[in-house]
């Protein structure tokens, strides 16, 4: 009954809001054209389409308006309209009574309040629509008093969201069977994505390990502060942390009178996301204003505060490597090595013609290099760029979707604060130092460090294989796959060898020469 009621109520509101003309127009069936003009006959609409459904997730609750948030990442599946305009769901979400959570709190650590806090905050600070937070007061193991903030899961969210995964799931099988557009917007892998993030979101544990990453990550930076976790008070349900004291990021106003220097805040915040995307390949990913505080106490005066570290990215040496070498070949307009580098990928059919694909980019990019740098958008870029691709049937990562979100999250912020921010020369350092690091001499130590142990075990074993093979007349071909395996190995073992050796010749060469050029300078 419950299921057929909520099904009632969702249908009710794709009418409302017209929805069923949004969605009924894109099919060329006349029997569907007709239900189109029949249940919107007599009615109009002075908002836009894309404002009409962020209103209408607003008024389905809170797991919709999450998956409008989500959806909002998907620039590279949706209007540009309708994706502007999702982005603008915010998390309005009445708090649940403090009863609910103080037995929550209790039930988690076997224990009530009264004896795990000195005290505690029954009016919550923030309300979402996963959680919500308390401020309390703990007595550390040293006896100090410490603040802290106490976040709370919302009680029953586990039932409610699985209903309406279920409603999803078969919404999007209809969207997916009854038109071949429906099928290009894969409706069920995007309801499968948002199913990962909010289960993920639902284990607060995993949010505190994602803070305790980045605070580690971060901590040599001195630009940004992250709560630490109190770790013996953290389980699934409830969250103990370190109270962060800051004034939000977009009272500027504010921000100017405590002395903070706000051009400096602008380009430390680009530093910051650079940093966590091409140094650590971790990166917050939710960073909208919300989730941003700035710190104006005089010994922290001007750092970032981030909150909320329930979605993260995270990108491996291949994507960080694909992203480097976009954005410098885009920097140098080179827009073949672009269309070269979608291929080598894997994201682009191997039969795609280089040729056709570099036009499609140049097309993209080519617009931009009439704006001077500090206007051109890389989240803009980036996300023209993933459109493109779907022309030649790309299967766009759900990394590099986050990271283009929270890059135009970033660019948006960064120049709300500062409209002369200038993204490139910001940005250049950290691509350039990417490149150093994966050609240069640091990365040749790195891989023979990490190989050291490997090869440490296989040398002794090299002239054992190598007689045993011999030995035999004839091998299988499971043998001579081995066997090829095992040469290319040993030949790679061997330029690896080759490297230290040269790189220590040069390095003696280089000293004799300093030796000989400071006697010659003695004469």
């Amino acid at each position: 009954m419950n299921r057929i009621f909520r099904s009632s109520f969702i249908l009710w509101t794709v009418w409302r809001f017209g929805l069923h003309e949004m969605v009924l127009s894109n099919f060329k069936h006349p029997s569907l054209r007709w239900l189109t003009r029949l249940f919107s006959w007599g009615r109009s609409h002075k908002q836009s389409r894309g404002e009409r459904l962020r209103l209408a997730l607003e008024s389905l609750g809170p797991i919709f308006v999450k998956f409008g948030q989500v959806m909002s990442t998907r620039r590279d599946l949706l209007p540009q309209d309708i994706a502007i305009e999702l982005a603008k769901l915010q998390d309005r979400v009445p708090p649940f009574a403090s009863a609910i959570a103080v037995a929550t709190i209790e039930r988690a650590f076997g224990r009530s309040v009264a004896q795990i806090f000195e005290s505690f905050e029954h009016e919550p600070v923030a309300s979402a629509s996963i959680a919500q937070v308390h401020f309390a007061v703990l007595k550390d193991k040293q006896g100090q008093l410490r603040e802290v903030a106490v976040k709370v899961l919302r009680p029953n969210m586990l039932p409610a969201i699985e209903k309406d995964l279920s409603l999803m799931r078969m919404m999007a099988g209809w969207v997916e069977s009854l038109s071949a557009d429906g099928k290009r917007l894969k409706p069920r892998e995007v309801v499968a994505e948002f199913d990962k993030y909010l289960h993920d979101e639902l284990d607060l544990v995993r949010e505190a390990a994602n803070a305790a990453q980045l605070r580690r990550n971060m901590q040599g930076l001195n630009l940004v502060l992250i709560p630490e976790m109190i770790w013996d008070l953290c389980q699934p349900e409830v969250i103990v942390m370190e109270r962060m004291k800051g004034v939000p990021i977009s009272q500027v106003a504010q921000l100017r009178e405590a002395g903070v220097d706000i051009p400096k805040l602008a380009r430390d915040g680009v530093t910051i996301f650079f940093t966590q995307v091409f140094c650590d390949g971790f990166f917050h990913a939710d960073m909208h204003p919300g989730n941003i505080q700035v710190s104006v106490a005089p010994e922290t005066l001007g750092r970032y505060i981030s909150l909320d570290f329930g979605i993260v990215g995270t990108l491996t040496e291949h994507d960080k490597e694909y992203l480097a070498q976009n954005f410098t070949a885009f920097f140098r307009r080179d827009y073949k090595r672009v269309a070269e580098l979608h291929i080598e990928s894997g994201w682009v059919p191997a039969a795609t013609r280089v040729d056709e694909l570099e036009s499609a980019v140049r097309a993209v990019c080519e617009p931009y290099f009439d704006r001077p740098l500090k206007e051109i958008s890389l989240g803009m870029v980036l996300m023209r760029l993933f459109q493109t691709s779907r022309r030649f049937q790309v299967e766009i990562q759900p990394q590099l979707v986050l990271l283009q979100k929270t890059l135009l999250n970033i660019e948006g912020l960064g120049r709300d604060l500062d409209p002369e921010l200038d993204l490139w020369n910001t940005a250049k350092p950290f691509l350039e130092q990417w490149m150093l690091d994966q050609m240069g001499p640091k990365k040749l130590l790195k891989q023979l460090r990490e190989q050291a142990p490997q090869y440490a075990k296989l040398f002794p074993q090299l002239p054992r294989l190598l007689h045993a093979y011999l030995k035999q007349p004839q091998g299988t071909a499971a043998d001579r796959q081995q066997m090829t395996l095992l040469i290319a190995e040993q030949q790679r073992t061997n330029r690896l060898l080759q490297a230290v050796l040269y790189g220590a010749i040069g390095f003696i060469l280089s000293l004799v020469v300093i030796h000989l050029l400071d006697r010659f300078q003695q004469f």
